[in-house]
């Protein structure tokens, strides 16, 4: 019987915090879709902050208080120029899909991971047999979907408030025949350790149980090996898997990534450096790489 409890958080989670982390998403999500398109005219912060319905002075607290960056290092951060230059500085895109960490004192390490791989029977099976705990809570990046089994988390769908049960239902579709539970309380701790960087601790690895093909779980283990505020092509993960004609493939498994955020597939990118392609948006991908330059910097 499936009944063991899940991780047990070193602290009860501040969700308030996170409540208030959500709503500082929604002001900086409406930002970041101006800025996205008007971004030639390199946009002055009044107009941003009117179009993210808050005062200038406002814009410029929570964008520090969010990323660590002003508005306009923010913008920099979101240019395709960066994402090409990150590419560049990179000797080799495929060395850096395979690092981990970030080297250089003072710098936050990337969430620290075990992870695990279902049989190709589980997976064919759709789930049966399985038992998916589930619960909604506040991220920094919208309403957080957080799934776990009692072998570790298992799913993260991200949404926009109001679209929590579509993002839910996506998930379910996964693996259809699975058991479900609604049961916040277990997945609160997970939701707090995923999205609190303070808790991001080397000697106490998040578990991880990937739920895809062979190939998809050898994609999304690559994945893993992205060092935060580093990309990677689909081109070069196809390489590094093994099949370097297959990045069409990689595209498409990387679009399935059940885990977003912990196993980081926003930090795929397209082989020119453009941001393209992200299952939950891509105003919100461009909001995570805005997040995570920060916290690296």
């Amino acid at each position: 019987m499936e009944s063991q409890t899940m991780l047990s958080p070193d602290r009860a989670p501040d969700l308030t915090t996170l409540r208030h982390a959500a709503q500082d998403y929604d002001i900086v999500r409406r930002g970041i879709a101006h800025i996205r398109t008007n971004w030639r005219e390199q946009p002055e912060i009044e107009a941003i902050a009117e179009a993210a319905g808050v005062t200038p002075t406002e814009l410029h607290h929570l964008f520090r208080r969010w990323a660590g960056l002003t508005p306009k290092a923010f913008l920099q951060a979101l240019t395709l120029d960066t994402a090409r230059k990150l590419l560049r500085d990179s000797a080799s895109v495929l060395d850096a899909a395979y690092e981990v960490g970030l080297s250089g004192p003072g710098r936050l390490h990337d969430l620290f991971v075990t992870h695990e791989g279902m049989s190709p029977g589980e997976w064919k099976a759709g789930g049966e047999g399985l038992t998916i705990v589930y619960g909604i809570h506040p991220s920094p990046f919208g309403s957080a979907v957080v799934m776990a089994t009692p072998r570790g988390l298992c799913g993260i769908a991200l949404a926009d408030s109001g679209k929590e049960r579509s993002a839910l239902a996506d998930m379910k579709g996964r693996w259809p025949k699975a058991r479900y539970v609604e049961d916040a309380a277990q997945t609160a701790p997970l939701a707090q350790r995923i999205f609190d960087p303070a808790l991001w601790r080397a000697d106490r690895p998040l578990r991880v149980v990937l739920i895809g093909t062979d190939f998809e779980i050898r994609v999304w283990e690559t994945l893993l090996k992205i060092p935060m505020g580093r990309y990677s092509t689909y081109s070069d993960i196809a390489a590094s898997v093994g099949s370097p004609k297959a990045a069409r493939a990689v595209g498409a498994a990387v679009g399935k990534n059940p885990v977003c955020f912990v196993v980081p597939c926003h930090r795929v990118i397209g082989k020119g450096g453009d941001i393209t392609g992200y299952h939950w948006g891509l105003t919100r991908k461009r909001a995570i790489l805005g997040w995570e330059a920060g916290k690296a910097a």
